[in-house]
């Protein structure tokens, strides 16, 4: 058979295969070399993974769905920039599984939230938004002031991460529920918001 352009086009499984194979090689050739670049691949300098209570933290945020609103990547745009600080870079991301990148905003991007506000502001913000921001339309969480963690948890989490090549040490590992101990969920959420991007911050 000739690979004429007529040919393909009255052949459907030919087109569809050829596309296939030329969107295959198009993919891999844009994606695998991400794999081998240090910008991509290693975290940014003074980059730690998460606190067990940050971890737990995250957890929470993803359970509630906060990324449907929040996007975590400010993207290298004036318009970006000026209103959220320095753009997102891959070197931030390495300990997130699975990152928390998007472009979705509902609400504020929170990727340079981090010390932004008082633990106190999130506490009444979490409670209620629109004692804070009349405007709000996220909805309130209350529960997650009464709702106590549960330490042990977060040992399977931390012996998962350390498999995947997180730094974290068997000693870590085992004091990590000490470090849940007596803690709530809301301290849990306060807690990762406020290390969102202050290393790059710190940085810059």
């Amino acid at each position: 058979m000739k690979f004429t352009h007529d040919s393909i086009e009255k052949n459907h499984w030919l087109l569809i295969g050829l596309v296939v194979l030329v969107v295959s090689v198009g993919g891999l050739a844009e994606i695998v070399p991400l794999f081998f670049q240090k910008s991509t691949t290693q975290p940014i300098t003074g980059l730690r993974p998460y606190s067990p209570l940050r971890l737990a933290g995250r957890d929470i945020y993803i359970r509630e769905g906060c990324y449907n609103c929040h996007s975590q990547m400010i993207r290298p745009f004036r318009a970006e920039t000026e209103r959220y600080g320095h753009y997102s870079v891959a070197g931030e991301s390495v300990y997130d599984r699975p990152f928390q990148w998007g472009s979705k905003r509902t609400g504020p991007d929170l990727a340079r939230v981090g010390g932004r506000y008082s633990d106190e502001w999130h506490r009444a913000h979490l409670h209620n938004p629109r004692d804070l921001v009349p405007e709000s339309i996220m909805p309130s969480y209350p529960w997650l002031e009464s709702t106590r963690l549960v330490p042990d948890d977060i040992v399977p989490h931390l012996r998962a991460l350390q498999r995947l090549g997180d730094p974290y040490t068997d000693a870590e590992i085992a004091a990590a529920p000490a470090e849940l101990q007596d803690k709530t969920e809301q301290d849990a959420l306060i807690a990762y918001l406020q290390g969102l991007g202050i290393q790059i911050k710190a940085e810059r």
